[in-house]
Parts: structure tokens; sequence; C-alpha cells
């Protein structure tokens, strides 16, 4: 009879190491041509998919119309507007086996008048470039392709989702396997951890794998992802007396350099392919 007990009242190990393990490894990526960064992980499970868009889509639309008051938003006929949204038009066609929401999202592609050295992709497709980064650094379309391709791989791999799951998860503590199970309201996490998605900080983890998926995606849309290396050289000379790498969430520009260098046989194809076949077509 206690031995009953006993074994009625054991925690169910089994069940745990399950759902622990749902929680920290993403599903393997078949085979393919290309990088390989596994699937998406599953702490994005945690928040609504719908919800994170849906605040993208308003947190965007509010920045588009500030910069707009202050006339600090590119119109349609500025040439380098027409430029980022014709490398956009090349690349989105190739988002979808990366993430099949991709298919449903509104893209939108923005200029912001403004002298920081930077770039986003919220989730849904909302794309920014400031100014800065496009006149300081001089960019090629071949590096602009290789900036837009590592912003819009955030999306795609929905690192904001992932880190507001991750968020959630810590909040939660002790009561995760209760949320997890549908005892509560995970899906508040939007307006908990992740309110302000422009202030989410990504790890090194997610800005490597951006970058080898930025790399594929400009490839495949024909442009060439050597430009990696002359983005990233142009970036380290832009932030001379940034920290070192181990007091930054980022790898260090050389790092990440040599991550692009070590993935060039498997995107340097997909390129070449993408060059013949807009050669035949021409």
């Amino acid at each position: 009879m206690k031995q009953a007990l006993a074994r009625r009242n054991r925690p169910h190990w089994g069940a745990v190491a399950v759902l622990v393990t749902a929680l920290w490894a993403a599903p393997l990526a078949g085979a393919r041509e290309g990088v390989d960064v596994g699937g998406n992980s599953a702490f994005s499970n945690l928040v609504s998919a719908e919800e994170v868009e849906s605040s993208a889509a308003q947190q965007y639309a509010q920045m588009v119309s500030a910069a707009a008051s202050k006339n600090a938003l590119g119109g349609k006929d500025d040439p380098q507007v027409k430029r980022l949204r014709a490398i956009a038009r090349r690349i989105i066609p190739f988002t979808l086996s990366w993430n099949a929401r991709a298919k449903a999202w509104t893209w939108e592609v923005n200029l912001l008048g403004s002298n920081q050295i930077n770039a986003f992709c919220m989730p849904g497709g909302k794309i920014a470039f400031y100014s800065g980064i496009l006149q300081k650094l001089k960019l090629t379309d071949d590096e602009v392709a290789m900036v837009m391709g590592h912003e819009i791989a955030h999306a795609l791999r929905e690192h904001a989702r992932e880190r507001m799951g991750k968020n959630a998860a810590t909040g939660l503590g002790a009561s995760l396997l209760s949320q997890v199970l549908g005892l509560g309201q995970v899906g508040q996490t939007v307006t908990h951890y992740g309110a302000q998605l422009l202030t989410l900080k990504f790890g090194r983890e997610d800005e490597s794998e951006a970058d080898l998926v930025g790399m594929e995606l400009a490839a495949r849309a024909g442009f060439d992802p050597r430009a990696g290396i002359t983005l990233w050289q142009k970036m380290a000379a832009a932030n001379k007396g940034a920290p070192p790498e181990w007091l930054s969430t980022h790898p260090s520009g050389n790092s990440r350099i040599a991550d692009i260098q070590a993935a060039l046989p498997q995107v340097m194809p997909l390129y070449e392919q993408a060059k013949k076949a807009s050669a035949a077509g021409k």
C-alpha cells in the first residue's frame, strides 16, 4: 500500500523532461541547400505570433508617422527609398522557406532621417533603414542586401518573440508549467515582457544566426554574399572605441567576418545560380 502511494505521489519526471526538452531544443531543419541553423526556438511558442506582429505594426506606424511629422521620412520618389524597396522586392520571395507566416505579412520598407548607423525589421515584415547607415558607410547594393537580409532574418527566425518567451519563462518561474499547460495567461507576455519591440536586445547567438540566414537570403536574391566582409569592415571602422566582444551581447566584427568567410562555400553556389538565372532571363 505504501509503495502504491509512493508511486502515485511520485513526480512525473518523464513528462517534465519532455516539456523542458521542448522548451530548450529547437526542431531540426531538413536537409537543404544553404546554411543550416536549425529550427526556430520553441520559446517563441509561449507568445502569440499574432499579438507580436500586431504590436509591431502599431509601433512601426507610430514611428513612421512621427518621422513624417518631422519631415524625416523618405518619400516614395526618394532615390534611396526606391533603391531600398527594389532590393527588398528581390529578397522577400525567398523568405517563405524560412517562415511560412511571411506569406501573409504586409511588408513595408521606409527610410528614416537620422544619423544613426542602424536598420531593423520588426515582426511582420516592417523594415526601416536610417539614413546614417547609407550615408556614413556608403553602402553598395550588395552591402545593403546583407544588412537587409540580416534584419529580415531576425523577423523570420522570430527572435523578438523568442526573447519575449524567455522573459516570460523567467518571470513566471515556478508557475511556468501550469502556464504552458493552459492554466494561466501566457499570452499577456507581449504587454508584460515586450511592449517596446525595438528595445529588445538580441544575444550573440541570435546575431550570428541572422548573419548566416541574411547571407543566404541575399545570395538567393542575386547579391554577392562576400559583401558581408566589406560591410563589417566598414562597421568596424565606424565603431572604433567600441567595447571588446566579451563586454557586448553582439559578436565582434572580426568574429562575424570569420563566420561569414566560413559560410561562403554554402552560399556562393546559390549566388552563382541566381546570377545565371538572371542572365538567362534577360
